[in-house]
């Protein structure tokens, strides 16, 4: 959850590696070829920096990698850069077992059995998504250490049927940054504080912030994160990655620490759009123990990379946000010249206002996400292998551990959602039928009225400094909530930077518009190609 949509509306638990040198992350495996840094905007050379999936596969299939060689890579990158160097914090736990299941992997390619495009490739998952291994799951919170799933969640389970290696779990903003109304972003009491690869004391955004710094810092080739409103594609944003918040039942939710039971979802951060529709296919689908994902069938695609094409954006009709078009934010000359490439390319503008019916239902947003937000984690407590049981019990916990739980800011939300009633209560459901039905029709009609494949605006201004003792604070533009609670589908895709800090551009479609999407923004992508590498600058102020 991005908390300025509240204020705009209303230690690493490492894995000692013993089998990995702890050299310079350029190191290559033994008896590995060289690989080429592919990447021409950083002097970073670690050897598979700005790789991707199809990069991966193409060196396993010749032979120049193995799944743990690769594995091995980002593990010595991690140790390099996370706890050491720029000090990124952004992975909270390392996998004991990525070598064991890298190997497994090998085994199989060596018997001609390669599962698909995500067989051996490294990824690494958002800290409150459950796996059925060594690895915990904490939303960050001290409250929750110890949590051992008994099981994966559905995603994960799917993650691994697909073949990839879950390296570890990444750092996030507690409880998914629905914790206090001044909190900090991609700060945890487990995990601290999560750092922007491109400068220092710029904060990584949230709630995914881990994710995003993982996957632009090239700690992975992909990385999972979730989203209520805006913790996937700001973050994302912040962090100059694509990044995909699907419509709410095309991933399952099972197994994942909930907000809300109406908006949450995990979707993909990657470096390509290409990636991110990798990743897209292969975790989505039905699952029986999430009911709204039965909502999917019939339209979800087995491959959306099918859809990616260069051509996409002739002939079609892009609605633009009005009002970003307007202020002083340093990311609407970005905005602008991306709408130029979008010409360019052969797609007509039209100005729409969605913002303008989406903003004045934020109280109501905020209202179900407080409603949802106990009757969801009671319930998920209620099983789970932590202390805890209950949200009463996270926040007397919480008190009794106050200087180590809450250092910086306090659990306001928490309590806030505490006192509230049942999902039967009527404030519940009429707040829940004004926010939905409210930012549907908003979209629905800007889509319907104009004909248009899409709607875009300023994902978020270029990111603020990390200020843990007032929070964050979030000037100029975004664009997360109208997706976000709608439930509909929301990529956002690097357009360019501001004072060396990444903006992205934000597509929103229709519900299971996501093949759509994807092919406009890939359309976009190719003929802007504004992705470039962090150099973890320092603070323009020492």
């Amino acid at each position: 959850m991005n908390r300025r949509v509240f204020l705009r509306n209303s230690g690493l638990a490492g894995v000692a590696l013993s089998t990995l040198s702890l050299s310079a992350c350029s190191t290559e495996p033994k008896d590995a070829k060289t690989a080429a840094d592919t990447s021409a905007d950083t002097a970073d050379t670690f050897a598979l920096n700005e790789a991707t999936v199809a990069d991966l596969q193409e060196k396993m299939r010749a032979g120049q990698y193995s799944a743990r060689d690769l594995t091995e890579l980002y593990l010595r990158r991690i140790e390099a850069m996370d706890k050491k160097g720029p000090q990124l914090r952004a992975v909270i736990e390392l996998n004991p077992d990525a070598l064991t299941i890298a190997e497994q992997m090998d085994n199989e390619r060596k018997a001609g059995k390669v599962r698909g495009p995500l067989h051996g490739i490294p990824v690494l998952i958002k800290d409150n998504i459950n796996t059925a291994d060594q690895m915990q799951t904490t939303a960050g919170a001290l409250a929750l250490v110890g949590n051992k799933a008994p099981q994966d969640a559905f995603i994960v389970k799917k993650l691994r049927e697909a073949g990839a290696v879950i390296l570890g779990k990444t750092n996030l903003s507690e409880w998914a940054n629905f914790r206090s109304t001044r909190s900090t972003s991609g700060w945890s009491s487990r995990g601290g504080q999560t750092k922007n690869a491109y400068i220092l004391d710029r904060t990584p955004s949230g709630s995914s912030s881990g994710s995003g710094t993982a996957a632009t810092a090239n700690f992975c080739a992909l990385a999972i994160g979730t989203e209520t409103d805006g913790s996937i594609v700001s973050p994302a944003s912040c962090n100059g990655l694509v990044g995909f918040k699907p419509t709410v039942g095309l991933w399952s939710r099972t197994g994942i620490i909930p907000i809300s039971a109406t908006q949450d979802t995990a979707g993909p951060m990657t470096r390509t759009v290409r990636d991110a529709a990798i990743l897209l296919s292969a975790l989505a689908g039905p699952d029986a123990a999430d009911p709204i994902t039965q909502e999917s069938t019939g339209k979800v695609e087995a491959d959306y990379t099918k859809f990616l094409d260069a051509k996409a954006l002739g002939g079609k009709i892009i609605g633009v946000e009005k009002s970003h078009l307007e202020g002083t934010s340093d990311a609407i000359p970005l905005f602008e010249k991306a709408i130029e490439v979008l010409k360019a390319q052969g797609a007509t503008i039209v100005e729409v206002e969605v913002l303008k019916q989406v903003n004045p239902l934020g109280e109501a947003e905020y209202d179900v996400l407080l409603y949802e937000f106990k009757d969801g984690v009671n319930k998920y407590l209620a099983t789970a292998n932590a202390k805890v049981k209950t949200l009463a019990d996270v926040i007397a916990f919480n008190k009794q551990n106050e200087p180590k739980s809450m250092p910086f800011f306090k659990q306001e939300i928490l309590e806030a959602s505490e006192k509230l009633e049942d999902l039967s209560s009527p404030k519940y459901l009429a707040a829940l039928r004004k926010s939905h039905s409210g930012a549907r029709q908003a979209i629905d009609s800007a889509l319907r009225d104009n004909k248009l494949v899409a709607i875009i605006g300023i994902t978020n201004s270029p990111a603020p400094g990390i200020d843990l003792i007032n929070g964050d604070s979030w000037p100029g533009p975004g664009f997360s909530s109208p997706a976000a609670m709608a439930g509909y589908p929301h990529i956002t895709v690097p357009m360019g930077q501001a004072h060396g800090l990444p903006v992205g551009l934000s597509f929103v479609g229709p519900a299971y518009g996501e093949a759509g999407l994807l092919s406009v923004a890939y359309a976009y992508e190719q003929a802007s190609k504004q992705r470039k590498a962090p150099e973890f600058r320092e603070p323009f102020v020492g």
